[in-house]
């Protein structure tokens, strides 16, 4: 595969297993001059850059951006003018809750040629990593991906409870923080507090674990088992249809793994 000097590329990197991004992705990383990636990426990824690589971290915690949006957007402009080859390593895939729309716009802006390449979302991978189909014959005919937002963008961006509480299978991402809140509304909005839940922590990662419950107890749940970001969540009847034959990762288990309670 031939590059353009002075590129930029959004790459998704997938979740989790350094096996699941694309083999386009991998060739690109495999080329990049400079590579400025996320926290969430599969760290063994970088293994695979060249020695004379620059690798940047431009990760974003909770209540904490070392290097805000627009920066991140400037320097994937400041490395591509030197002629780079460079690859903005996004978990995921960077069309997904990536905020990748603003760099390929601020790229667009600079005349700098942006190129997006697909990754595994975790609004999907997640799931799967726990057995869990977000669509099933018979279950579910429809599913909504939902980003649990901070409590300040809640309020200026509403989210819109009735028709998630009428959706099959609703996929919470980026929300433990708010899932409190963001279950007492489905439940306000009609939502059967009985409905079962599924919480995946660090899917695909080698520590990854699962709880199930009710919508009702999810979040006393999670609190009591500590679960902490990056945490999927799935909503509906499709989290008791864990298949765990089709589950190759973790490859150790915890008590919680496979544990499906539901209710009180």
């Amino acid at each position: 595969m031939i590059c353009r000097r002075g590129s930029v590329y959004l790459v998704g990197a997938g979740i989790g297993d350094p096996d699941l991004i694309t083999v386009r992705g991998m060739k690109l990383l495999q080329q990049a001059d400079t590579v400025i990636h996320d926290r969430l990426i599969p760290i063994e990824l970088l293994e695979y850059c060249r020695e004379s690589v620059k690798i940047i971290d431009v990760g974003k915690y909770p209540e904490h951006h070392r290097i805000s949006q627009s920066e991140i957007n400037e320097l994937l402009v400041e490395r591509a003018k030197l002629g780079d080859i460079v690859v903005r390593l996004k978990g995921g895939d960077p069309f997904v809750f990536g905020r990748g729309q603003e760099e390929v716009e601020a790229c667009r802006f600079a005349n700098i040629p942006c190129h997006v390449v697909p990754g595994v979302s975790s609004a999907i991978a997640g799931p799967s990593a726990a057995g869990i189909p977000v669509t099933s014959r018979g279950v579910a005919r429809s599913f909504t991906v939902v980003t649990g937002q901070t409590a300040a963008e809640l309020e200026k961006h509403s989210l819109d409870y009735q028709a998630m509480a009428h959706t099959d299978t609703v996929v919470l991402l980026m929300a433990r923080k708010n899932l409190r809140s963001i279950t007492t509304g489905l439940i306000e909005s009609g939502r059967d507090p009985e409905t079962p839940v599924a919480c995946i922590e660090r899917a695909m990662f080698s520590d990854q674990r699962v709880t199930y419950s009710s919508l009702y107890g999810i979040a006393d749940q999670v609190d009591q088992l500590e679960f902490a970001n990056p945490m999927v969540t799935i909503i509906g009847n499709v989290a008791t249809q864990v298949n765990p034959d089709l589950v190759e990762w973790p490859q150790e288990t915890n008590e919680h793994y496979f544990s499906l309670e539901f209710g009180e």
